[in-house]
């Protein structure tokens, strides 16, 4: 997990494509966020559970004001970073 504290925070895993394009978009964006990898700590799955219905949709990315995207396209991320 990061060290620093955001209030956007992103969870996921190395191995897939999709975390690894919304990453890169975050970064690109400039944006900070703490990333949780799954795979090193599968203790956060339950939340991950939690804001998806019981299902496990990776990225999920959990902002300040308690929504989230599972599985956001470039344009979706990009819409909600423009609102917050």
């Amino acid at each position: 997990m990061a060290e620093t504290e955001s209030s956007i925070v992103m969870y996921g895993a190395d191995w897939c494509p999709d975390c690894v394009r919304s990453k890169a978009y975050l970064d690109g964006r400039g944006v900070s966020y703490t990333y949780v990898d799954l795979e090193a700590f599968p203790e956060h799955d339950e939340t991950v559970k939690s804001y998806n219905g019981g299902n496990r949709p990776i990225p999920t990315i959990v902002f300040a004001d308690g929504s989230h995207l599972a599985e956001p396209s470039d344009k979706e991320l990009g819409a909600k970073l423009d609102l917050v």
